[in-house]
């Protein structure tokens, strides 16, 4: 299994074994908010330990850590542009696979200036992009968000997260990659089963955002284990639980 979206720095050594012992053999860990962004070196910092410390930390567990770096909407600081003249170094660096978590929290001026700004390096690049969708008015947001997608990167580099059924509708025929985020507070194991019966699993990747809100380690195999008991066969199962996430992020 590979979690597709998880915010290692934010968890303790032992999550990484539960992990892996559950059988998860990778997993991808964003770029996030962990604390006050104030400045671009305090955003540098927060990228460097994912991509090192965490890293070594997931290995000496099992578990395979990748990671994907860029400027969430709620880290951008006064002086954001600097982390943006570093992406390219970063997302050449062997541990990234993606830019992300970049996207819109409550669709400003800026959080949409540093969206299509990120979105450009990642087009000209060729490389792939977690997006993020809020949880409060997530809806209208989501609306802005996709409209931005689609008029600024090839739809294929994304993989726009968080999805639900509030907004399903809007990105069911969107042709990137969706991720279900099964987290406390957001989407149970058994709400997930539903959504994937219901629209196919031919474009869904599982996730649990683990971070430090309420989350669990063990969602994604939670939700395999709720999959078998539906009578999914393993070929769908193994799609939604591995195979799409390991061809969209390259490993």
């Amino acid at each position: 299994m590979i979690d597709a979206h998880i915010h290692a720095d934010t968890r303790p050594y032992e999550d990484f074994e539960k992990m892996a012992v559950a059988g998860i053999k990778k997993a991808v860990s964003c770029a996030h908010d962990p604390m006050k962004m104030s400045t671009s070196a305090v955003v540098l910092d927060h990228i460097h330990r994912i991509m090192e410390n965490d890293t070594q930390r997931a290995e000496k567990n099992g578990l395979k850590l990748y990671a994907a770096v860029g400027l969430h909407p709620r880290s951008i600081s006064s002086d954001y542009i600097r982390v943006i003249e570093k992406l390219p170094e970063l997302l050449a660096n062997k541990n990234v696979v993606a830019l992300g978590e970049i996207g819109l929290e409550t669709a400003s001026e800026m959080e949409i200036k540093v969206f299509k700004q990120q979105l450009k390096i990642a087009q000209d690049m060729g490389i792939k992009v977690v997006v993020h969708t809020p949880r409060t008015n997530k809806k209208d947001v989501t609306n802005i968000t996709a409209s931005i997608i689609e008029d600024n990167i090839e739809t294929s580099l994304i993989l726009l997260d968080h999805v639900d059924n509030s907004i399903i509708d809007r990105v069911r025929n969107f042709e990137g990659v969706l991720g279900i985020t099964v987290q406390p507070q957001k989407m149970t194991p058994e709400e997930a089963v539903i959504l994937m019966d219901e629209y196919g699993y031919d474009r869904f990747v599982l996730d649990s955002d683990m971070s430090s809100s309420p989350s669990d380690p063990l969602s994604v195999p939670k939700t395999v284990h709720k999959l078998r008991l539906a009578g999914v066969n393993e070929k769908d199962i193994k799609r939604v639980s591995y195979t799409i996430a390991s061809e969209f992020f390259d490993i």
